[in-house]
C-alpha cells in the first residue's frame, strides 16, 4: 500500500456523490455496485458492506478492485487493488460510527480496498499512482 499522491487526495477530497465498485468472481465475471458510504481511511479506501451478496463472495474469494469516482469538476479517477474484509478491529468501528441508521444501514462488514494503482481521465486515462 503506497500513501496517496496529492492529485489522488485532493480529487478524493473534492469528490462527488456515491462511488461505483467492481470485483469479479473466480471465473472473472464482473460485478459492480454503487456504493454511497465511503471514506477515505489512511492510505486505503473504506467501503461500508451494507447490502453486499455478490460483492462480498467475489471478496472472500480473493478477488481484486477497482472503485471509480467523480470530482465536482466533473474529472473521473479509478483505484485498484487487493482488499480486506473486516468484521471487527479499527476499521469496522470506524465504519459503525458513521452508518446512520443500523436499520437501514447494518454495516455488515467494512471492505478496505488497498491503493496500489490510480489513474486519471485529465490526462487520457494515465497511471498517476
Amino acid at each position: 500500500m503506497a500513501a496517496w499522491c496529492d492529485e489522488l487526495a485532493n480529487a478524493w477530497d473534492a469528490r462527488k456523490g456515491p462511488v461505483v465498485f467492481a470485483t469479479a468472481d473466480a471465473s472473472g465475471r464482473p460485478n459492480a455496485i454503487y456504493v454511497t458510504w465511503v471514506k477515505r481511511f489512511g492510505d486505503a479506501v473504506l467501503l461500508a458492506d451494507n447490502y453486499f451478496d455478490k460483492t462480498k463472495a467475489n471478496i472472500v474469494a480473493g478477488s481484486r478492485g477497482a472503485l471509480v469516482f467523480l470530482t465536482k469538476e466533473g474529472s473521473s479517477y479509478q483505484i485498484k487493488g487487493s482488499i480486506d474484509y473486516q468484521t471487527s478491529g479499527p476499521a469496522f468501528d470506524e465504519m459503525k460510527g458513521w452508518l446512520p441508521d443500523p436499520e437501514r444501514f447494518p454495516g455488515h462488514g467494512a471492505a478496505l480496498l488497498e491503493v496500489d494503482e490510480a489513474y486519471s481521465n485529465r490526462y487520457g486515462s494515465q497511471r498517476i499512482q
